[in-house]
């Protein structure tokens, strides 16, 4: 059953590719159910995979496999807080690994385009500090990384 809101992920015809790599590699994700076209549409043919239903890290989602017409951009990410380095390089590695691309400031790109913020909790705390001075140097430091290194955002947050 869909929930009442879901993201519904545009793919061309890698909706089931994309929501097995989510579900081997964030926790809290899962495929669901496989929907195939009950008849020819422009992008494919009866009986091709239509949507698939999965979730990641415990958000509802629809891939559909709407053909080449619409592509991900930055606009659309998902944020994940990771609790510590490791979990933040497994994430990062898996999805930079799997043929995607680094970016900067903690952001990647799978290799079907979506935009992803691997997202250290530390950083958020970092950037967030009371001691402006304190964010304000965690944030410089921030603007220089790719991934996030939480040791040198915390270097940089006690100056």
């Amino acid at each position: 059953m869909v929930s009442k809101n879901t993201i519904c992920l545009w793919f061309n015809g890698t909706a089931a590719e994309a929501a097995q790599f989510y579900a081997e590699t964030f926790p809290d994700s899962a495929v669901g159910a496989i929907h195939r076209a009950p008849g020819d549409y422009p992008s494919g043919k009866q009986g091709d995979v239509l949507m698939v239903e999965f979730t990641v890290i415990g958000i509802p989602c629809i891939g559909l496999n709407g053909g080449p017409a619409f592509k991900h951009s930055e606009a659309f990410s998902f944020q994940v807080a990771t609790d510590d380095q490791a979990e933040t390089d497994r994430l990062w590695n898996a999805i930079v690994r799997n043929g995607g691309q680094e970016s900067e400031c903690g952001w990647c790109k799978d290799q079907w385009g979506l935009s992803w913020q691997i997202t250290p909790r530390a950083l958020l705390a970092a950037v967030t500090d009371p001691d402006r001075a304190a964010a304000k140097r965690a944030f410089q430091a921030m603007m220089q990384m790719g991934k996030i290194d939480i040791a040198a955002i915390e270097a940089a947050r006690r100056g």
